[in-house]
């Protein structure tokens, strides 16, 4: 009995302590899909006009060569092809479908379509890692959705057949580099800088051919779009990815993927702050909802956390 009375408080301690670690690695990685909502805002203001393939290069090869001479570590044996897949996958595919769709949808349709992104990931998970589906993730990624449609929606919203595939297919690609990158985890000594550094360097390498003979070189890269290349590179790059991989190897992959309604709620509110745009109470309303989501997806269900309580009763 006076065991069972003194391991109490030391399994209550030790739960307090993962809970608070869990908490801090929440909120780092929520800064890389807080990062990624800025993309929309430099592209429109400081990039030359009609060259996403090549933004998308300027954004890979240049951040990931840099994390290379930093970390002067290159992939061993498997990693080299799984560096290529995961780079194709989260970035080499990602970044240029989402393009395509902004291009050819309005912002908020392409934005919903990407929200949509946790399901998949939830999806992807039984298939691939074999977890069992979760119900009270699966409604907070659908009331995440309609959060974000209320946000970003309006009522110019049209579709495009080409426009809708893309936008569904990038989040498919980065869905499922999401979710193989939890699969793969990383090799032992190695860090996310690194991991980070591979993968960019192999997105980049595969968007060479494609971004000079579909965009080419534009001829109005000024400061400002050095600034705007040297920003989605390095932070919304290097950086975001840093955190993104790691806090994806620390936390359950489908909680972690909600996070990424940061992107688009961020867009919508720099759209705001900087650009001028109005927020209508049905937005205000949609900013809540996805944000109680996101929340709320990072909880066990009910029936999980009233049995932690029981095991410590």
């Amino acid at each position: 009995m006076m065991t069972m009375q003194g391991a109490q408080p030391i399994g209550h301690r030790k739960a307090s302590s993962e809970a608070r670690r869990s908490a801090g690695w929440i909120a780092l990685t929520a800064l890389a899909p807080a990062v990624w909502g800025t993309t929309y805002i430099v592209t429109t203001h400081a990039l030359p006009t009609g060259h996403p393939v090549f933004a998308a290069l300027m954004r890979t090869l240049p951040a990931g060569t840099l994390a290379l001479a930093l970390t002067r570590r290159l992939p061993s044996g498997q990693w080299w092809w799984k560096s290529l897949v995961l780079g194709a996958l989260n970035m080499a595919c990602f970044f240029p479908l989402l393009f395509v769709a902004a291009q050819r949808l309005p912002g908020g349709v392409a934005a919903t379509l990407g929200a949509a992104q946790p399901i998949i990931v939830a999806g992807l998970a039984v298939v691939v890692l074999s977890e069992r589906p979760s119900a009270w993730r699966l409604m907070w990624g659908g009331i995440g959705v309609v959060g974000v449609a209320l946000v970003v929606l309006g009522p110019q919203a049209g579709l495009d057949v080409l426009g809708v595939t893309a936008g569904l297919g990038g989040a498919v690609s980065m869905g499922l580099g999401v979710v193989l990158t939890k699969r793969w985890g990383k090799p032992d000594r190695v860090s996310a800088l690194s991991l980070a550094g591979w993968q960019l360097t192999g997105a980049g390498l595969l968007l060479i051919v494609p971004a000079l003979l579909i965009d080419g070189v534009p001829t109005g890269i000024d400061a400002t779009a050095v600034l705007g290349y040297s920003w989605l590179g390095l932070v919304g790059g290097l950086a975001a990815y840093v955190l993104w991989f790691e806090g994806i190897r620390r936390l359950p992959v489908t909680p972690t993927a909600l996070l990424g309604l940061l992107s688009p709620l961020t867009a919508a509110l720099l759209g705001h702050v900087i650009a001028g745009e109005v927020l209508n109470p049905i937005q205000l309303l949609g900013f809540a909802l996805a944000l109680t989501a996101m929340t709320a997806g990072q909880l066990a269900p009910p029936s999980s956390r009233s049995s932690s309580r029981k095991e410590f009763s």
